[in-house]
């Protein structure tokens, strides 16, 4: 694994030991601690539409009067991530959802596909011929705008953001610098968003690598917590697979396996598994049945935390 942003040359694991803790202990000052708890770790994983659910996370984080020593994330929760550890709050981030969502009626890819200048056309521009099928750039500089940071160094919570080397096939960690090119190359799902040209390095979806990123954040915090929103799906034998029926769940079954391998290794404190079913990918209309279904694991994940504060 290689780690840094946009260094592509090697380093050796002496060198790059040294680096990371310089870097930790530059940003040891933007972390505030509360007194008596543990140094938390928050990892959010990718899954498209179904990460909507990590604004959850962040509303018990907030109910309870935690903030994160430190947050990583992939694709979706590299976004996530990112309007968090820039100071919004939870509400903050909901009332962004709730603003930008369309309706049932409305997908924005579907208005996308139909060159209907919707509110998400605007974000997601036609891109064929480079590599995918639609550009993000106005909605990463709308990101931009909301939060009112521009690099890492700007957050208010240090972030570590995965995505994927192309042509290496490894998992790269992008952790300083510019910040919102390193969260578009972490959600560049391959076939639908072309890859982002970072230095010499062509980088695209962080979840094809590492899909839940808490083993990063296991040597510098007392505490992890690790958000699986993968989901579950649920067989449809009425109808063959289309297209992105395919592709994305071929990205899934990939992404549960890399993970399941992982967890047989290392273990996070807390694992959070929404029981999210049956949402697709693109499915971000579908925000107040996501926060529904995944409502029940978050309140037995407030009561695990709230009692492992209270022992600690």
């Amino acid at each position: 694994m290689q780690t840094g942003a946009l260094h592509p040359e090697p380093v050796d694991r002496g060198r790059r030991a040294a680096l990371k803790l310089m870097l930790a202990v530059a940003l040891a000052p933007r972390v505030v601690r509360a007194e008596g708890h543990p140094r938390i770790g928050l990892a959010l994983g990718s899954g498209g539409a179904r990460g909507l659910a990590h604004v959850l996370v962040f509303e018990v984080l907030d109910e309870l009067g935690l903030r994160p020593h430190r947050i990583a994330g992939s694709s979706i929760g590299a976004i996530m991530g990112a309007l968090y550890a820039s100071g919004m709050s939870a509400a903050d981030i909901h009332a962004r959802i709730d603003r930008l969502t369309v309706s049932p009626e409305e997908t924005w890819f579907h208005s996308l596909l139909e060159e209907d200048l919707s509110r998400w056309l605007g974000f997601f521009r036609p891109t064929l011929g480079s590599g995918g099928l639609i550009g993000a750039d106005a909605f990463l500089a709308y990101l931009s705008e909301t939060t009112g940071r521009t690099a890492f160094e700007e957050l208010r919570i240090p972030l570590q953001v995965v995505a994927t080397d192309m042509w290496t096939r490894e998992s790269v960690v992008l952790e300083a610098g510019e910040l919102w090119p390193a969260v578009q190359a972490s959600m560049a799902v391959p076939g639908l968003f072309p890859p982002v040209s970072l230095g010499e390095r062509y980088l695209v979806d962080g979840g094809l690598t590492n899909p839940l990123p808490y083993d990063l954040l296991l040597a510098d915090c007392d505490l992890t917590i690790a958000v699986d929103v993968l989901g579950t799906r649920t067989v449809d034998s009425s109808r063959d697979p289309s297209y992105f029926d395919t592709s994305f769940n071929t990205f899934q079954v990939m992404q549960m396996a890399i993970l399941e391998e992982k967890l047989k290794r290392l273990q996070p404190d807390f694992l959070v598994r929404p029981d999210i079913k049956d949402v697709r990918v693109l499915e971000f209309y579908r925000f107040a049945e996501i926060f529904e279904q995944a409502r029940p694991a978050l309140e037995t994940f407030r009561r695990d935390l709230a009692l492992r504060l209270e022992r600690s």
